[in-house]
């Protein structure tokens, strides 16, 4: 990563804001795929929703898994009588006691760009080393172009990257807009020619949505919005579902199609959408305008979208520091593992998407905690009904860092109600299904492709054990320790140190640091 020190040292401040990021740089990260590679005596959870089991040895023969063994019981010797036997030339990992689980999906997974100074390549190497093997790019920030490069790169394995499904803005590369149903048709299918996977919508007049969603059913493109407040009136996520889109991110949409004394939210009469403090102080006020749990509108939503199958990918996440800024301001893995021009992207600015830390106290985080309440009572419901639940990040924004914060959505997920087991099916069979993958990834099968999560913890017992930082014990000598941490990320075949990912990326942030002089302080300090 030292190449490219210079340019993210002078990024933030010398490059027009959407500008294109460099391409990441030629693999040199990781082993094989090798002709056959042995994994013993590991703990395997699925995927499927099945609980853990194991020992198990898992075989993979170039990418893909061609036999998972059941070798043993707990607490048992192993026979070696019962091991696939090792030929001349296999590779033998000894892994006894550590955890396996399929490659994690980030089903809402930004490269980051100019704005917040951050290269491809270091943002690639904390989701691999937090066992993210897919992402779905929503947005293609960096140029529909670049994505889909760095897309074919992944697919490659040219580039120490995970998967990439990109997901094209609605309108990107248009240059006056999309202003008609014919013109919307026509997008889809330039995008589709182009080699995108989906598109992410914001919001449209009725009609260009209802012909832009036909057109990418007829081309099978997924698609996901983040019903945005400038347009949701036009289309909630009721009307939209009902025309076809696919899935949806965050939450805005769904407590307007739950109003039943209002057609828009209760805006102060001072309000102003450019004003992002004022955007996200009454966007915490959305769910208690909302029909209630258990009303009949409540009941009503739910089951429409369960009944099309309809997907929701909460991001709880990124909006954390809504409820609690000093907690997502102080994560420990801020000083090691988040760039100076990243941080000055969180930090307090007007002109900052997500940095609308002006006035905020108390009473917005009281009424954000009440909004997650009953934001995640509906997941929670929507999930246990049958509705399909994805896990995603949304990274990159409000004091919120790559591969780091999908762990934290993980942990929310399990404050919202989830078993562990079915956090871990959100992110991954649920993923790899929304992305029409789910014959190729989502679970550990043989003949699927060997995308992997190794662990030496229990992630069932503490997910912070996912962390790159770790979980916190105390051992039999009374001294607190550091246990955990993804172990190896393996990825079509290819066996990544997650460990050595993440030093990597440290010593790339404490060059920064020392070439620019910076030292990360708390705003106002």
């Amino acid at each position: 990563m030292k190449s490219i020190l210079v340019l993210a040292i002078t990024l933030l401040f010398t490059v027009p804001l959407y500008a294109q990021m460099p391409d990441a740089p030629d693999r040199t990260e990781g082993e094989g795929p090798y002709d056959r590679l042995i994994l013993r005596g590991l703990t395997m959870i699925d995927g499927s929703g099945s609980p853990a089991v194991g020992p198990v040895d898992i075989v993979i023969e170039g990418n893909r898994i061609a036999q998972i063994r059941n070798v043993g019981y707990p607490g048992v010797p192993i026979s070696d009588s019962r091991r696939p036997a090792a030929r001349e030339g296999d590779v033998v990992m000894d892994l006894d006691g550590m955890y396996i689980l399929p490659g994690f999906i980030d089903m809402h997974a930004h490269t980051g760009g100019s704005a917040q100074g951050t290269v491809p390549e270091y943002v690639y190497k904390l989701w691999l080393a937090h066992g993210i093997t897919s992402i779905r790019e929503p947005g293609s920030g960096n140029g529909m172009d670049w994505t889909i490069r760095h897309k074919e790169k992944s697919d490659r394995n040219e580039i120490t990257a995970p998967r990439i499904f990109a997901y094209v803005t609605f309108g990107q590369g248009a240059p006056g807009g999309i202003n008609s149903p014919a013109e919307a048709r026509e997008w889809v299918q330039m995008i589709h020619e182009n080699g995108a996977d989906g598109i992410k919508f914001f919001g449209a007049r009725p009609e260009i949505w209802e012909a832009a969603l036909d057109e990418a059913d007829k081309l099978d493109l997924g698609s996901m919005a983040h019903h945005a407040q400038t347009r949701v009136v036009y289309g909630n996520v009721a009307r939209t579902a009902e025309l076809g889109l696919r899935g949806m991110t965050h939450w805005y949409g769904l407590p307007e199609a739950l109003f039943t004394d209002r057609v828009i939210q209760d805006y102060p009469l001072d309000y102003n959408y450019s004003d992002e403090q004022h955007r996200f102080e009454e966007a915490g006020r959305l769910w208690a305008q909302a029909a209630p749990p258990g009303s009949a509108r409540w009941n009503t939503l739910m089951n429409e979208l369960i009944k099309l199958d309809f997907e929701i990918n909460p991001t709880f996440t990124i909006y954390e520091a809504s409820r609690d800024l000093m907690r997502a301001r102080r994560a420990e893995w801020h000083e090691t593992y988040t760039l100076p021009s990243l941080w000055e992207f969180y930090s307090p600015d007007r002109r900052a998407h997500g940095s609308y830390w002006f006035n905020w106290g108390t009473e917005q985080e009281v009424a954000w905690k009440q909004n997650y309440h009953l934001w995640m009572q509906f997941i929670n419901e929507y999930k246990n009904r049958g509705g399909l639940v994805t896990v995603g990040s949304d990274a990159g924004y409000i004091y919120k860092l790559y591969g780091f914060d999908y762990i934290r959505e993980m942990e929310l997920f399990r404050e919202a109600g989830f078993h562990p087991l079915e956090i871990f099916m959100s992110a991954s069979l649920n993923g790899a299904k929304v992305l029409g993958v789910d014959h190729e990834l989502g679970t550990i099968e043989v003949g699927k492709l060997a995308d992997l999560v190794i662990v030496d913890e229990n992630p069932q017992e503490n997910l912070k054990v996912l962390y790159g930082t770790g979980a916190i014990r105390v051992n039999e000598n009374n001294e607190a320790v550091r246990v955990g941490g993804v172990r190896y990320t393996i990825k079509d075949g290819i066996v990544y140190d997650a460990k050595e990912l993440l030093r990597d990326v440290a010593d790339y942030v404490e060059q920064v640091k020392a070439e620019t002089g910076y030292e990360i302080k708390q705003p106002g300090m």
